[in-house]
């Protein structure tokens, strides 16, 4: 069906992985003549491409769908991601929504459109686990100066906290070639900096026979593409020779992102995942000892089930003793199904929300240690298209994010700046140099 003139309008929530996917979705319907059309305006498809992490990614999710009814009541209202495949019950009966599309389904959304007109009762499309094998490339554009590209989807770890795995299925990837391909389309776009995402990225591989280190290896070659950041990696699957590729490589970033969840063995272990912290922070130092200007990111959660004040306090000293960057910290959220919830001693509320916040400001005393550290120092920076204040933002080679006054030519363009000192807001003010 031809649907050229009318309008269609998409929201992203959670992770870089659903952002790369939106804008695939986004070009389908450009595909049978929607055109795109931002949030906040009328159109007459609304697409919620939900998140489900957390209680509150589901909350956030139900509040823009029910934004979405408001602001056009007769529009058809669309909602997939996670919180779709997880709860679409749950989702069905939110009013005003009209079709609930699973983890496969959402890519051929066109196909269930039909005459637009608003349903008597939703409809709900999903499909069951064990049966969601297929793999959809994907890659952002269109609302960020650098794109997302996914290289690969579900996972196969079962964290006893985590409901992911049941979201999106076994893990899988599309071949290297093909994935270079979708590389060089973002590049051609415009593009000079590419973000590798997915749910583990590091298990790249595993349904073609290929490794993750080839495909770096592969990226690094793509015609025009100056940047390549690595997206979160698995402690136990970043090994040392993809380290000393990043440290030996123009291309590839001295950015890591770790996710640790907990830096008390006792605590890894409840939450099955599958390393110590030993090999944590062999797994630092080595990163310190070869890319020692790299930004080493560090995702964390405050109060899961069975985290003790003593178990907690062994977390909070293992962190604090690490030469790291920053820290992406989240408080427990219980989720239905998981393994933590047949996990004793729960932890109060307030006290999760304590620890959280502990670790915030162990985040923000890491982050000026480390911006500290390279002031006075020659870098590159990437500008974005955002404007603030008469201000714009942009990130060097090791993610320090600066701040100058809003120059429309230094627009996704790649400028040599002189780092100078630490702004109020936490940026750090640069000199640009000829």
């Amino acid at each position: 069906m031809d649907y050229k003139g009318k309008k269609a309008a998409f929201y992203t929530l959670g992770c870089k992985l659903n952002f790369s996917e939106t804008s695939t979705i986004a070009a389908s319907f450009k595909e049978v003549g929607f055109d795109r059309v931002e949030f906040e305006e009328e159109a007459d498809v609304y697409v919620i491409n939900t998140c489900s992490v957390t209680n509150q990614g589901d909350k956030e999710s139900r509040n823009i769908i029910r934004r979405a009814v408001r602001k056009n009541p007769n529009a058809m209202v669309i909602v997939v991601g996670c919180y779709s495949q997880l709860k679409p019950e749950e989702v069905g009966h939110i009013e005003g929504v009209d079709l609930v599309l699973g983890t496969q389904e959402k890519f051929h959304i066109p196909a269930y459109l039909g005459d637009l007109q608003k349903k008597e009762t939703t409809q709900v499309q999903t499909t069951r686990l064990a049966n969601i094998k297929s793999y959809h490339r994907a890659f952002s554009w269109g609302d960020r100066t650098r794109s997302f590209l996914k290289v690969q989807d579900g996972c196969d770890y079962y964290c006893s906290f985590c409901t992911i795995p049941f979201a999106r299925g076994r893990s899988r990837n599309d071949t290297i070639e093909n994935t270079v391909a979708e590389a060089q389309k973002a590049v051609d776009k415009g593009f000079k900096e590419i973000i590798l995402t997915g749910v583990n990225i590091g298990d790249f591989g595993k349904s073609t026979g290929e490794n993750f280190r080839d495909l770096l290896k592969a990226l690094e070659k793509v015609d025009g593409l100056n940047r390549l950041r690595l997206g979160s990696i698995e402690p136990n699957l970043l090994k040392d020779e993809i380290i000393e590729l990043v440290a030996g490589s123009k291309v590839i970033m001295p950015h890591f992102h770790l996710p640790l969840q907990s830096g008390s063995d006792e605590i890894l272990s409840l939450m099955k995942r599958k390393y110590s912290t030993e090999l944590y922070r062999r797994r630092v130092e080595r990163i310190r000892e070869i890319v020692p200007h790299a930004f080493i990111g560090v995702d964390v959660i405050a109060g899961t089930n069975g985290e003790t004040e003593s178990y907690f306090q062994e977390s909070y000293d293992f962190l604090n003793s690490l030469e790291i960057s920053q820290l992406h910290a989240f408080t427990y959220s219980e989720r239905s199904g998981t393994q933590a919830l047949k996990i004793p001693w729960k932890v109060e509320v307030e006290d999760r929300k304590r620890r959280t916040q502990m670790y915030i400001n162990l985040s923000e005393k890491k982050l000026r240690a480390f911006y500290e550290q390279h002031l006075g120092a020659e870098q590159t920076v990437l500008f974005e298209d955002k404007k603030s204040h008469d201000c714009m933002n942009g990130f060097t080679e090791n993610y320090i994010k600066v701040e100058i006054p809003y120059n429309e030519n230094l627009v996704n363009q790649l400028h040599p700046v002189k780092l100078k000192s630490i702004l109020p807001n936490g940026h750090v003010a640069v000199d640009l140099m000829v």
